[in-house]
């Protein structure tokens, strides 16, 4: 697929971005050679290859799922400026 000028002035249009009328056939161009990359992309068999999340295997660290006791709140609220009812008070941001 091959782009135009009048395609990639519209495309940076769309991006927001100023493109001098002098660099528009380079930048057309370039967007033809991503395409066409794009297209040899496509033509290559995946089937059966599974995805991957980076190109090193790793495995991300876990803690232990462990139900804790939990009932501070007496010293969380202890760290409050105010609390009130067992609460975080806070103030008023909108009248």
């Amino acid at each position: 697929m091959s782009i135009d000028t009048e395609t990639a002035r519209k495309v940076a249009h769309l991006a927001r971005i100023e493109v001098e009328p002098e660099a528009l056939p380079p930048l057309a161009d370039a967007l033809s050679h991503i395409l066409a990359f794009m297209e040899q992309l496509n033509e290559v068999d995946i089937e059966g290859v599974e995805p991957m999340s980076s190109v090193t295997p790793m495995a991300l660290k876990q803690r232990k799922d462990e139900v804790t006791d939990g009932n501070y709140q007496e010293k969380i609220l202890a760290n409050a400026p105010d609390s009130r009812e067992g609460f975080f008070a806070v103030p008023k941001v909108v009248e």
